[in-house]
């Protein structure tokens, strides 16, 4: 019976599509063509959400909340290691060109000059050209089949890499992967946000980023696996490629079948455990999802001084994540190491990573804790430059061991990443938000490569300066922004708005209205 009613309501939502320009004003559209009645159907999700809320407060609140436990452990078991094993793949798809360069891919390929720099570059372009669109996509198809679709195709397109013979032909090929792989990021905030409440949010985009480090463990470990392999046909460096676009392609089946949209088409859910789930979320106070694009949100989110932050944070930790990424093999390398023991020497730095998101992804779910926390996890990427410009060379491992620590910017990327997700409401306005700083982030990620000059290796200290000031600016912007929203906090406090939501109040999370709209709504610190 319930799986009836909200068919019924669902259908009936089809026939209309409010196009707003602000709330209570709307323009019904007559008539849909089949592609626009699907798109509907599928992604309008806040009145079927408001629906299903209405449905969840029919329950004793103590059954609800003792459900919501079983409900959150099935999506802590069942969903979220799709997340991270698509994750994964997709971090060691960009990483492919950094343990392949161990392997005389610049020799092969004829580079010569800054031409790796520009290669490792056409990633973060191709990413730059897709990270607008893919935002204002997702807000309007289904997260999961988009998502399994898109694997297949960059799974295809990792092990063309193999193929090509040039500089440009490389180019080519991996700025039309960092556009396809632009989708993964925004996707994942978008549908960690609908299926995990805020407090939730930051353990568990933590935990799905830490595999970035269990990629560059084996990633690193898949390179000297193909270092030592003896009678190979084709060059150890177009081995990697072709593994790990394979892997990729394999893996597409899994999340096109069992990846769920949202939590009202969770398979691994019962219907009355979606209707919990939606009732899980509903004090986030951002709804789940909703097709419309509400020009008056694209506006305020222009306009909205804090978001400036953000969208600078973003460009900051671009470029230290860029020079992470594409240069800790060269450095290392750089320490007298061959190409077998630089290899494996990375592996350890995925550990970092693993454990510095894990352990301050943890600290994060604590009251007032994200922006702090993404401040200290600058810390001790600071040492580690430090150490690289001041420890003797002599002092080989001591360097590593520095070139380790940068691994732990993770932490801080993706806790910012979510920073959007938490604490902007408003499906325009967050998607506006979203595809900026990822548009940010990316600059940043180009940017970040260019700082090394081949003449300063291998300590290569005019960059080292530069990253230590970068961190500096994250501090400073991180900072900034907290405190307004501390601020704005206090404000809306004083005014007599309350943060806890009642009934009334959680429907109207569902009415698609913005941070500032909503006066009941509170930004996570």
């Amino acid at each position: 019976m319930m799986s009836e009613t909200m068919s019924e309501k669902k259908d009936a939502s089809v026939a209309k599509s409010p196009v707003d320009t602000e709330p209570g004003v709307s323009v019904i559209i007559p008539k849909q063509n089949v592609f626009q009645r699907l798109l509907h159907r599928q992604n309008n999700l806040d009145e079927l959400g408001r629906d299903m809320l209405q449905q969840s407060l029919q329950y004793d609140r103590a059954q609800l909340e003792a459900d919501s436990i079983r409900v959150r452990r099935k999506l802590d078991f069942l969903v979220l290691p799709m997340m991270m094993t698509t994750y994964m793949l997709s971090f060691l798809d960009k990483q492919t060109l950094n343990y392949s360069n161990a392997y005389g891919l610049q020799k092969d390929t004829n580079m010569t000059g800054d031409d790796y720099s520009w290669v490792a570059s056409a990633l973060y372009f191709g990413w730059l050209c897709g990270a607008w669109p893919w935002n204002m996509l997702l807000q309007r198809v289904a997260i999961g089949k988009l998502v399994g679709g898109m694997l297949f195709v960059w799974g295809t397109v990792c092990m063309l890499q193999a193929t090509v013979f040039n500089f440009s032909g490389f180019f080519a090929v991996r700025f039309f992967l960092g556009m396809l792989e632009a989708c993964i990021s925004p996707a994942w905030v978008l549908l960690t946000s609908m299926l995990w409440t805020r407090q939730e949010q930051t353990m568990r985009s933590s935990i799905w980023l830490c595999t970035n480090g269990v990629a560059s463990i084996l990633g690193a470990l898949l390179a000297y696996a193909s270092g030592v392999a003896e009678g190979l046909t084709i060059p150890q460096w177009k081995l990697i490629f072709l593994i790990v676009g394979g892997l990729t392609f394999i893996w597409g089946f899994v999340i096109i079948l069992y990846l769920p949209d949202g939590p009202h088409n969770a398979k691994m859910l019962t219907e009355y455990e979606r209707v919990v789930a939606v009732w899980r979320v509903s004090n986030n106070q951002i709804g789940l999802k909703d097709s419309t694009i509400r020009p008056y949100q694209i506006k305020e989110a222009f306009l909205d001084g804090k978001v400036y932050l953000v969208w600078m944070v973003g460009i900051a930790l671009g470029i230290l994540n860029g020079a992470v990424t594409t240069f800790m093999s060269a450095i290392i390398k750089g320490f007298n190491f061959d190409a077998l023991r630089t290899s494996l020497l990375q592996a350890p730095g995925g550990a970092f990573e693993v454990v510095g998101c894990l352990l301050l992804g943890w600290f994060s779910q604590f009251p007032n804790m994200v922006g702090i926390i993404i401040i200290l996890g600058c810390l001790p990427g600071m040492a580690g430059l430090v150490g690289i410009l001041t420890i003797d060379i002599s002092h080989r491992y001591a360097l590593v061991a520095m070139c380790w620590l940068q691994n732990i910017i993770g932490s801080p990327v993706v806790l910012s990443w979510t920073v959007p997700g938490l604490n902007v409401a408003g499906h325009t306005k967050r998607n506006t938000v979203l595809g900026v700083y990822f548009v940010c982030f990316v600059v940043g990620n180009i940017i970040g490569p260019h700082l090394f000059l081949s003449t300063e290796a291998p300590r290569y200290p005019t960059a080292i300066r530069a990253l230590l000031g970068t961190y500096c600016a994250v501090i400073l912007f991180q900072g900034l922004y907290t405190l307004w929203c501390w601020i704005e906090n206090k404000r809306r406090d004083r005014l007599g708005f309350h943060a806890e939501a009642v009934e009334e109040e959680l429907l109207e999370g569902f009415n698609d209205i913005t941070d500032k709209q909503n006066k009941h709504f509170r930004y996570r610190l």
